[in-house]
């Protein structure tokens, strides 16, 4: 991966007012914004959202229950 070249220039005294003017070359993403961009932005991102959710809410569900169950069995 090469770094993106970035360059900011802060001018105050040229004018009254101040002017901040920045350069970023977007040559070619890389691989892992690629991924990002589709998985996770658009109507897509938010469907693996919800999935993330739902899919998170049943493993806390199933451990919690498989360790009350253990921890309140009867001896």
């Amino acid at each position: 991966m090469e770094p993106q070249e970035r360059a900011v220039q802060y001018s105050r005294w040229n004018n009254s007012q101040d002017q901040v003017s920045m350069n970023v070359s977007t040559t070619e993403s890389s691989d892992c914004e690629r991924v990002y961009n589709k998985l996770c932005t658009g109507k897509l991102g938010i469907a693996m959202k919800v999935i993330e959710g739902i899919f998170l809410f049943w493993v806390i569900f199933i451990t919690g229950y498989v360790t009350g169950y253990y921890i309140h069995k009867c001896k």
